[in-house]
């Protein structure tokens, strides 16, 4: 007996790698549990409940399973919103991504003040989104603004770019332009990655610039090119400030995201406050993100099984 106890301490007994391994891990985890799994929950949570400003103070809110979600279902301004999500998601994503890949490929030519040039593309990058929102407000101002001025120059007339009816494409536009600068990051550092051999051997077979982009430069770009359009369709899904700030996510620029806002934080009266409703959207925007997710996770592992 007093020889076997010795053995079975020593099986139990944790190595030193493990320990560590749960020391670094655990920080992770603790900041996942508290800020991202806790609301979450929560989320769910109210959107199976039937909140107003005072159940939501005291936590007594009634519960009402799935009927929430078939209200906000069975409305036709939901699948309205969704659609206009969707515009504003597909058209920022693809116009983000074209621009930057193509300020990618041209600052890759190492040519002289690159750098500062490439410096200077971030700026949009790192401006608050509220200074860049009022910017743009100013700047399609349908009398003073600068944009209506420059197309006064050719004879044209104003743009009432922030009324009801146009106010997607504009917020289409200042998305776009805020996107810009993450695309040609990422497709940067991607295109650091490419061997320059591969350049000079595709020239040397009498490849031109455009049969080397689409021979070598786009599909070894394939990987970085789909972690950033996914990382692009989760932010720009969950955009609010930009929007909100130039047209309140009023008319056509309303989305899911704008209208869970304005649903929950948007409305001053405690008749119009609509927590459940909100959660509702919200729910929605994340099994919308999820299911992004899932394909993209799909596609990748195609693509490893494929080599």
């Amino acid at each position: 007996m007093s020889h076997s106890a010795p053995q079975a301490q020593t099986r139990r007994r944790v190595k030193p790698t493990t320990l560590a391994a749960i020391g670094f891990a655990a920080p992770l985890a603790i900041y996942m549990l508290i800020f991202y799994v806790a609301p979450l929950i929560q989320n769910i949570s109210m959107s199976l409940h039937r909140f107003t400003r005072r159940t939501f103070i005291t936590g007594d809110a009634p519960w009402s399973g799935l009927e929430v979600y078939q209200e906000v279902l069975s409305d036709p301004e939901f699948w309205t919103t969704l659609r206009q999500t969707l515009i504003f998601v597909a058209m920022s994503i693809v116009f983000q991504y074209a621009i930057g890949l193509a300020l990618a490929v041209f600052f890759n030519q190492h040519f002289k003040l690159s750098g500062l040039l490439r410096g200077a593309f971030l700026v949009p990058w790192l401006l608050p989104p509220m200074i860049s929102g009022t910017i743009w407000q100013w700047m399609m101002d349908a009398d003073n603004g600068i944009i209506n001025k420059f197309i006064g120059l050719f004879g044209m007339d104003p743009v009432w770019w922030l009324q009801a009816d146009r106010s997607l494409w504009a917020v289409i536009i200042a998305n776009i332009w805020l996107g810009i600068p993450f695309n040609l990051v990422i497709l940067y550092s991607g295109l650091q990655n490419i061997s320059v051999d591969l350049y000079e051997a595709a020239s040397l077979d009498g490849c031109n610039a455009w049969q080397r982009f689409w021979k070598i430069t786009f599909p070894l770009l394939k990987p970085v090119t789909m972690i950033t359009l996914l990382l692009g369709f989760v932010y720009t899904l969950k955009t609010v400030d930009i929007i909100w700030i130039m047209t309140k996510g009023t008319g056509s620029s309303r989305t899911l995201a704008t209208w869970a806002y304005e649903m929950a934080f948007g409305k001053g009266t405690s008749a119009t406050i609509q927590y459940s409703e909100a959660s509702v959207i919200g729910t929605i925007l994340i099994v919308i993100a999820l299911i992004f997710a899932f394909v993209y996770l799909w596609a990748q592992r195609n693509e490893e099984e494929g080599k």
